[in-house]
């Protein structure tokens, strides 16, 4: 969900924590470094399927007037984790808005793997030099890395969701997911990751509306079925989803997207969320040695 660097949270996390001794700061940096050893490197950057995905059926001209979708952000975005061209967030939600509104859609990502909130502004810039209809950003994680505060971070989200805005693009932010299901970080720096994104998450939504953008909680729609279902929806690094785990981001993104692009809402199945709940201490797994 962060790119590898983002494990090394420790001393940043810790920082904002008052009380913290070296003995607890002891432990969480073990657990960081087993983390990183757990995750690794990627092998390779994820695929990339720009392009024109028509609705099933479609018997139109090709030059069709087509919408014009961007994708902006970090990793999650990027779609680093997926299998193939296909499982890309991207691609499932280009393929999903041309099927709801009955036209093609035109996909341009800008999403780099390891991106900032600061690293996005680039990313805007170049989206607005050909001013996109509707937008999906996913962006945050990689902030707490950066050792940027929430405050700055939701700041400058919302300038970049005000900027789309301003040329007539539909903004869809889907805010920080929720850290409570990755396993290569250990308990309790888990506990203290989940925290922050959490916090993070609801300054971004706030953010977020008031700039007229839609927030989307990745933390409550899609975080609890990768908490349950790791197994199924990780890919092989444990940290970002594979395509199985996209399609239910998917599902949670579609909707949204359609409305920012001025249609009618989605009539699509999703599966029962379950509520994720935080173990006490003495009930925990046990923490890295």
């Amino acid at each position: 969900m962060f790119w590898n660097r983002t494990v090394r949270v420790t001393a940043v996390l810790a920082g904002t924590l008052g009380g913290v001794t070296s003995a607890v700061y002891g432990v969480l940096n073990r657990q960081s470094k087993y983390a990183q050893r757990v995750i690794g490197e990627p092998e390779a950057p994820p695929p990339v399927a720009d392009g024109r995905y028509a609705p099933p059926g479609w018997t139109g001209p090709a030059d069709a007037d087509a919408l014009r979708f961007a994708v902006i952000g970090d990793s999650l975005a990027a779609g680093l984790g997926a299998e193939t061209a296909e499982g890309l967030p991207g691609v499932l939600l280009a393929k999903g808005l041309a099927e709801s509104l009955g036209q093609p859609v035109d996909l341009t990502t800008y999403a780099i793997v390891g991106a900032t909130t600061k690293d996005m502004i680039a990313q805007v810039d170049e989206a607005v030099a050909n001013p996109p209809d509707v937008v999906l950003i996913v962006i945050g994680g990689n902030d707490v890395t950066a050792k940027m505060s929430i405050g700055v971070s939701a700041t400058l989200l919302g300038a970049e969701v005000a900027r789309l805005r301003s040329v007539g693009a539909g903004v869809v932010v889907g805010t920080c997911p929720d850290l409570l299901p990755i396993r290569p970080l250990r308990i309790p720096l888990r506990w203290v990751a989940s925290g922050w994104s959490r916090l993070l998450a609801r300054a971004q939504d706030r953010s977020v509306r008031k700039a007229g953008g839609l927030p989307v909680a990745l933390g409550e729609q899609v975080s609890p079925e990768f908490l349950h279902r790791p197994e199924e929806l990780f890919s092989s690094d444990h940290f970002h989803p594979n395509g199985a785990g996209y399609s239910i981001a998917k599902r949670a993104l579609l909707e949204p997207l359609v409305l920012a692009a001025g249609g009618d809402a989605v009539e699509e199945p999703a599966p029962e969320l379950v509520t994720p709940t935080v173990l006490p201490i003495g009930r925990a797994e046990p923490a890295a040695s």
